[in-house]
């Protein structure tokens, strides 16, 4: 969890203008010019506001909002906390009950978004807050705020990148001990796109296959953790667990390979959106898309930045290893066959 001095810099960074200056941008398909938004360029926010915020990320996004609540006092923001698919699904049901109370979804993940976007109970978003949005990553009814990788950390007094597979459907044959977290909602993303890419039939099998050889962990940091002990050789895990423990721990032996143009490639996204059309909610998400927020999430969670001008996080691997598939991400809210799927495999 950040400190109070990590939060004290943030609240500087969010009263200053110019204080945070923009750094060069590679890869991941980014657009030419720098984040659209400084917090100076915004109107105030004033009125009442209901987000639902789906919890992860350590209390950082709850850092996030504690900065605009201090910098915007005439704001009344009410906030709801819970799992973020359990959260789409509350929006959902009060939708249908007559009983509407958020005005903003941020989710942890894009499916979630899509879930609610799917029944009709999203506000489209104007144009001008795309704009400075990476190319391939703009959508009507909801904002990316950051991004995440999917990734194989390998230990590295074991194996060499060489050793990983460059296709995820090649892992189970590898003769590789894998690490990973089932319950996990990014592994049943992940789970959900190779459904959607290579089909049903390919993603049983392969689930089949990689349930022998697979050690379940609670969590992906615990995966990540368990490649450096040596439990396993690789991990399926979003980037920033890596990273983060890298930081903490330099001389880890683990690093981060990846595959190409397919699921275990895939970059999700948190993100926003706007649940009524008053102009304080999509004033809001334009605070989450400042370059002093996104760079603090950067800094702070490791995560990618969803506007153009701030730097990726450093220890990721060189762009040309990135390669991502072409996925609508607001497809990966058809979860349900995903868990049924995993389900009959054993998996959950």
């Amino acid at each position: 969890m950040c400190s109070d001095v990590t939060r004290r810099d943030l609240m500087r960074a969010l009263g200053a203008l110019g204080v945070m200056s923009a750094f060069p941008l590679s890869g991941l398909a980014a657009g030419k010019g720098e984040a659209p938004f400084s917090v100076e360029s915004l109107p105030p926010l004033e009125g009442e506001l209901t987000l639902y915020l789906g919890r992860g990320e350590g209390g950082l996004y709850e850092n996030v909002i504690n900065a605009i609540r201090d910098r915007n006092p005439d704001l009344s923001l009410q906030v709801r906390r819970g799992p973020t698919v359990a959260l789409a699904n509350t929006i959902v049901a009060e939708a249908e009950a007559g009983a509407r109370q958020a005005d903003l979804f941020w989710a942890v993940d894009s499916g979630s978004l899509g879930l609610v976007s799917d029944a009709g109970l999203a506000t489209a978003l104007p144009d001008s807050l795309g704009e400075g949005l990476r190319e391939g990553f703009r959508y009507d009814y909801w904002a990316p705020v950051s991004g995440r990788v999917r990734t194989l950390p390998f230990n590295t007094d074991r194996l060499s990148l060489g050793d990983i597979p460059e296709d995820i459907m090649a892992l189970p044959d590898s003769g590789l001990s894998v690490g990973w977290a089932p319950a996990y909602g990014s592994f049943q993303s992940f789970v959900t796109a190779m459904r959607l890419l290579q089909g049903e039939k390919a993603t049983r099998e392969w689930l089949r296959a990689m349930k022998g050889r697979a050690r379940q962990y609670a969590g992906e940091f615990g995966a990540v953790m368990g490649v450096s002990r040596g439990e396993v050789d690789v991990g399926l895990a979003n980037h920033y667990y890596t990273l983060r423990l890298k930081a903490g721990q330099p001389d880890a032996p683990v690093s981060l390979a990846m595959t190409r143009d397919d699921a275990g490639s895939l970059l999700n996204a948190s993100g926003a959106m706007a649940l009524t059309d008053r102009p304080v909610a999509v004033n809001f998400i334009r605070y989450l898309l400042t370059r002093e927020v996104q760079e603090y999430l950067v800094q702070e969670a490791y995560e990618i930045p969803m506007v153009n001008g701030v730097a990726l996080p450093e220890g990721l691997p060189d762009q040309e290893r990135i390669q991502p598939p072409s996925l609508d991400l607001t497809r990966l809210a058809d979860l349900r066959p995903t868990l049924e799927l995993m389900r009959d495999t054993g998996v959950l």
